[in-house]
């Protein structure tokens, strides 16, 4: 495993799951992005909100974590970076002797699996975490989120897991 290890994905597909393994597993500590995003806007620092547009969540961010990214190769040190606000084109934010010491993940659940198993998705939404509201997840909005995913892991050239059933992540694969 590289230095640093970026863990994209829509919600619920097990990014913070796979971050705690990896720390569990390896002792990589990770920095979850939501995190970040809530410590910001309440703090108010942030002018958007929590059901800010992800474009412009990423765009916020995206230039801050790159930074904490730049920091950590730079210190020799080891972290997981999971979130929803990666870009696909990560690459282009980093010259090569960071891109040495990354290596991108992507979780895609496939359309497949969601249409058959939203309940299960739905089951382990608290695994890591214990989240507030879930409510606004839907079905279509996960197959919707996951299948564009797919798409700009491909014309992006970036590595994903296609989750199906049964839901497994092998660490070692990473």
């Amino acid at each position: 495993m590289k230095q640093i290890v970026l863990i994209a994905g829509s919600s619920h597909t097990g990014k913070t799951a796979l971050a705690q393994k990896v720390l569990e597993r390896y002792g990589y500590p990770y920095l979850s992005i939501d995190h970040l995003k809530m410590g910001l806007i309440r703090s108010g620092y942030c002018p958007l909100t929590p059901e800010s547009d992800d474009a412009d969540l990423t765009a916020y961010l995206w230039p801050i974590v790159r930074e904490i990214i730049k920091t950590a190769i730079e210190n020799h040190q080891r972290l997981v970076v999971e979130g929803c606000y990666i870009p696909f084109d990560y690459r282009s934010s980093f010259e090569s002797r960071y891109l040495e010491q990354i290596q991108f993940v992507c979780l895609c659940f496939s359309q497949a699996y969601l249409a058959e198993h939203f309940d299960v998705i739905q089951s382990y939404a608290n695994v890591v975490e214990q989240r507030l509201d879930d409510s606004g997840c839907t079905k279509e909005q996960l197959q919707r989120e996951n299948e564009e995913n797919l798409r700009l892991c491909q014309q992006y050239s970036c590595p994903y897991i296609l989750l199906e059933y049964p839901y497994h992540i092998d660490l070692d694969s990473l």
